[in-house]
């Protein structure tokens, strides 16, 4: 990446390891209160089918039962406590190095809304980092962190359970560097809690680049938005809020690139929803229902494409019959490319046309359900195959792609 050497110990946050012992703590006890839910359920039947005979045998049981669950989260409890304790205020922050970041996104992925609303510090806010460090996006922080600046700037937003470091894929150099050698193009790359709403992130990456090309070095000429998977998602939600509000930003957008982004919905997610309505039918399995119906508020929204509050403001997460998201439209004056994948090389093949890239469908990577258009034209489309969801990331096809589709961003500026 470029961008000055920022220190891993410079304006970081502390606590983080702390904190997630503390969480080991509440999730390794939660995991053992719902095995104890499946043991109640589980013996609950055995003595109804019993009856009444066996009904002082399960007084004693259930007492049983309680006190040794309790016993066993007690001193769970303790043990978290303790390595909090230990562990607080020392090491290096985790988010600032590529196996730490990742772990912590793959937790917030996960629960991050429920860690945000709780003020947990393993919770970052939206960002540009260089070098796993945060920048402030004053023109301070920006000038340290972008000597070189350019008038181009390329914005990477990565997908859910990723972080910036995920563009260099299998230690390949990111688009991003190759962009800046071959087009002058800045890379930004952004970090963001993927388990909030869509909507919400959405807002808060409008708000950080109208920071960001405020206070940018030089004037900015033109700005190319790549996001992966939900990445383009939120990019989508990022220019539909800022253009509501005639943001003087999202002006300056000419290309918006969504690498397989499931913009008609995930198929992994709608079958988890329903999963879990399912699950949560029987006291037995109801825990395993509960656990699936824990996830994310970002995870939910993958489930049709949301991308704005009224998706998911005052509705219910778990209804299964929910309404129709509402429709965004592209933004105008912008190019819209898109990629979409199969792990077949043939996109016709009947196991790529039912698996896609294993976690999105080409027609929703595209744009095109049966019900709903969005308006990609085909001549800013990629379809490519024999490849995966996450090779997406740092493949050389679409990184061809993608610099055919920006240079014509910079014939434009010429003429």
């Amino acid at each position: 990446m470029t961008g000055s050497e920022l220190t891993a110990a410079e304006e970081l946050p502390q606590g983080e390891a702390s904190a997630l012992a503390r969480l080991g703590e509440e999730e390794l006890g939660g995991a053992v209160g719902g095995i104890g839910r499946i043991h109640a359920g589980v013996s609950g039947r055995v003595f109804r089918f019993v009856g009444p005979p066996g009904r002082p045998v399960q007084a004693v049981h259930d007492a049983v039962s309680r006190r040794a669950y309790g016993g066993i989260r007690e001193t769970l409890r303790f043990a978290g406590r303790g390595a909090e304790a230990a562990l607080a205020g020392r090491g290096p922050a985790l988010s600032t190095r590529p196996g730490g970041a990742l772990g912590l996104a793959v937790i917030n992925g996960l629960i991050g809304d429920e860690l945000e609303s709780r003020g947990n510090a393993l919770v970052a806010p939206m960002a540009i980092r260089v070098n796993g460090a945060p920048v402030e996006p004053t023109g301070s922080g920006l000038a340290r962190a972008f000597p070189d600046a350019c008038p181009r700037v390329a914005v990477f937003l990565h997908g859910l359970m990723e972080t910036e470091f995920s563009w260099s894929l299998g230690g390949q150099e990111p688009y991003g560097a190759r962009l800046a050698r071959e087009l002058g193009y800045t890379p930004v790359y952004v970090r963001y809690n993927t388990g909030r709403h869509i909507s919400e992130n959405g807002r808060s990456c409008a708000d950080l680049l109208a920071e960001v090309v405020g206070a940018w070095p030089c004037d900015v000429r033109t700005i190319a938005l790549v996001g992966h998977s939900m990445g383009g998602l939120v990019l989508r939600s990022a220019c539909h809020q800022a253009a509501l509000e005639d943001a003087e930003w999202v002006s300056g957008v000419g290309h918006v690139v969504s690498l397989g982004s499931p913009h008609m919905g995930a198929p992994l997610e709608q079958a988890v929803h329903y999963a879990s309505a399912a699950l949560h039918k029987l006291p037995e399995t109801r825990p395993f229902g509960a656990f699936l119906r824990r996830r994310s508020a970002g995870i939910r929204d993958l489930r049709h494409g949301s991308l704005v509050d009224d998706d998911w403001r005052d509705c219910d997460p778990d209804a299964l019959r929910a309404s129709a998201v509402a429709e965004v439209p592209l933004l105008e004056g912008a190019t819209h490319c898109f990629v979409a994948a199969t792990i077949t090389r043939s996109p016709r093949h009947p196991l790529g046309r039912l698996l896609g890239d294993i976690l999105v469908l080409p027609p929703s990577a595209s744009g095109r359900s049966r019900s709903r258009r969005l308006g990609f034209e085909d001549e800013f489309g990629l379809q490519l195959g024999g490849t995966t969801h996450f090779a997406l990331l740092n493949h050389p096809a679409v990184y061809a792609k993608l610099c055919e589709w920006l240079a014509e961003d910079k014939r434009a500026e010429r003429r």
